[in-house]
């Protein structure tokens, strides 16, 4: 296996730059030219960056994100007229309402996906433009707002505005920074890795995602109104228009969409190329065409971007080798400190509201329908409080489809489902990943493109709104990471991408990940399959010793030895209900089970183990065993 060497820090280069382009104009002060050119670039740059918030790392694609630069461009301009106040003390008030319409629009129009939100946000720019042009009274409508010169003298001509998107610029890039590296900038890594996933783990979808995009409009609102001003002539047509907001997602995808610098790279080359096909091309037709053929060619050859393309090209040309004997090797072994304390793996028994062996889920004539195929028929079910519950049957028989049903994946037609005595069928996703119920799949789904440390600090379990700016990889929640890491064998791929794990690893990973919302029940869907034979006993040593603290498991698995060794009881699904429950030892002699699912071949093991049937206590009957 091979980890990646990192590129040279990319922070020393963004300073550098920083710094030669904050003196550029004192090095140059009659330049206006080139300054003009530059400060363009720093303002798509500032919008690029912006939108790189909710579409780099949600993964929501908006095609209408200029309309936050139009609405802070016309608030600070009525205002400024209406006051009589210099546009730049006001244009924060630009930002504040683009935040304000990105709020109101983002908690409805978020609830769309794909295709959808980027219609949607298209027809929000051309309304925003519509009203604009029709309110008269407020806009001045197609005659637009004229603003006063600047007072400042000529000599002096742009370097205030090439400054003050200098500042922005930075301070945009500083604000992606940040939500990157906490909660929120993990939560909306996992929401464009995996939604699905990602709302079972706790993560608020909605909430992370209108979060975004209001946080995607500040400074691109107080862009406008600085913008706005150095126009000083602002109207419909210009304020909300598509191309700037092609011209955005253009700098993005160029510079590389997800990363931190690369949408300022690309808002750099797309700027000054803009600028040459303007001025050597014959016009703004030139400049579309030019756009046109930058996407097709971005598209086909550079996918991900510049700057992934590079890292990419610099990762192969020095690679950084890890080596290990085997599989078993590169778990490594848990300290004798992890193995002695309980408190490293917190199951929550202390929260419990349901004593040991009282009933903890109950799912009570539960059915799905997918047009005419019946997926789960009237299904009841029942885990008790401090079990090994399996869940085992026929492929086909309904068993993933009803742990969809418990976690909210999926909404039942009819039943209901019940944890810890509270209703939760018509919950979201998260609401019952607060409430201490953990899932992990049958094929793993872990974001793949983060570290190891960074799947497990995606989890949210509580919905309490500090959660979100607190530190991803420092703090408490990365302190408990890495203990349940070393938990499960794995402290040492901390910071490895977690695509690059094999499967066996990736499993223990996820498992590791849902112990993180610190759950009383956790569901697990064919732990051992895909498994190297020599991590299934692991598996299992991990689940026995979790139950034996208390936490409660409902397995779903094939691997009949492992559930006859590990489970008890034993509920066997087929044709969307359950036929047989009870201890292992009668599942396995039961007839119908044999015709149903298990088989001839585990006739003669019934008769075998016959005499050990009548155990009536499931450590008696494991201890047997």
């Amino acid at each position: 296996m091979k980890t990646m060497a990192a590129l040279p820090r990319a922070p020393l280069a963004a300073g550098l730059a920083l710094l030669l382009l904050a003196l550029y104009p004192v090095v140059r002060p009659y330049s206006p030219y080139p300054q003009t050119v530059l400060l363009l670039a720093f303002l798509l740059g500032i919008q690029a960056v912006s939108w790189n918030i909710i579409s780099g790392y949600a993964g929501y694609v908006s095609l209408g994100h200029s309309a936050f630069l139009g609405l802070g461009s016309y608030t600070t301009a009525i205002l400024a007229s209406k006051w009589a106040v210099n546009p730049l003390l006001l244009a924060p008030v630009g930002g504040v309402t683009a935040v304000v319409a990105a709020a109101l629009v983002g908690s409805v129009v978020l609830r769309a996906r794909g295709h959808a939100f980027v219609i949607i946000t298209i027809a929000l720019l051309l309304a925003a433009q519509v009203f604009a042009v029709n309110f008269r009274s407020l806009t001045n409508g197609s005659d637009g707002i004229t603003l006063p010169l600047p007072p400042w003298s000529r000599y002096i001509q742009n370097v205030p505005f090439y400054y003050a998107f200098l500042g922005l610029l930075t301070l945009t890039v500083l604000f992606s920074a940040w939500i990157r590296r906490t909660k929120l900038g993990t939560g909306l890594i996992a929401i464009r890795e995996d939604e699905g996933k990602a709302a079972a783990i706790g993560v608020h979808t909605t909430r992370y995602k209108v979060l975004a995009y209001t946080a995607s409009a500040f400074f691109i609102g107080v862009a406008g109104g600085v913008y706005g001003y150095f126009l000083t002539f602002l109207n419909p047509i210009g304020a909300f228009s598509i191309l700037t907001s092609v011209t955005i997602v253009l700098a993005a995808l160029v510079g590389g969409r997800g990363t931190l610098y690369g949408p300022v790279v690309g808002a750099f080359i797309v700027q000054f190329g803009s600028e040459a096909a303007t001025v050597y091309g014959g016009g703004s037709q030139s400049r579309v065409l030019l756009y046109g053929i930058a996407l097709v060619l971005v598209v086909l050859f550079l996918p991900t971007g510049l700057l992934p393309t590079v890292q990419a090209w610099w990762r192969r040309r020095h690679p950084a080798v890890i080596e290990y004997t085997d599989q078993a090797a590169a778990l490594g072994r848990r300290s004798a400190r992890v193995r002695e304390q309980e408190g490293d793996v917190r199951a929550a028994q202390e929260s419990h509201a349901v004593a040991p062996g009282e009933p903890l889920l109950e799912v009570r004539g539960a059915a799905k329908r997918f047009g005419g195929l019946v997926a789960v028929d009237g299904a009841d079910l029942v885990v008790r409080q401090g079990t090994v519950t399996a869940l085992i049957g026929p492929n086909g028989s309904g068993k993933t489809t009803l742990f969809n049903l418990i976690t909210g994946g999926m909404s039942a037609d009819a039943g209901e489902i019940r944890f810890a005595g509270q209703r939760i069928d018509r919950m979201q996703p998260w609401r019952r990943g607060h409430l201490g119920l953990g899932r992990t799949f049958q094929v793993t789904r872990l974001f793949k493109s983060m570290t190891v440390q960074e799947n497990l600090v995606a989890p949210l379990p509580d919905a309490r709104w500090r959660n979100l700016v607190a530190g991803s990889v420092s703090g408490p929640q990365a302190q408990r990471a890495r203990e349940l890491l070393e938990f499960v064998g794995l402290e040492r791929f901390a910071g490895h991408r977690a695509g690059a794990l094999s499967y066996g690893q990736q499993k223990l990973v996820e498992l590791a990940q849902v112990l993180m919302l610190e759950p009383s029940l956790v569901l697990l869907d064919e732990p051992a399959g895909g498994v190297n034979p020599s991590l299934v006993g692991r598996i299992a040593e991990i689940v026995r010793e979790l139950n034996v603290r208390g936490m409660t498991f409902l397995v779903v698995e094939h691997n009949i030895p492992m559930v006859l060794e590990l489970c008890d009881p034993v509920v066997v699904f087929s044709r969307g209900r359950a036929i047989a429950e009870g201890p292992p030892d009668a599942i396995r002699d039961n007839s119908l089970v044999l015709d149903a699912y298990l088989g001839d071949e585990w006739r003669p093991l019934a008769s075998s183990a016959a005499t050990d049937s009548g155990a009536s206590d499931p450590a008696e009957r494991r201890r047997r065993r």
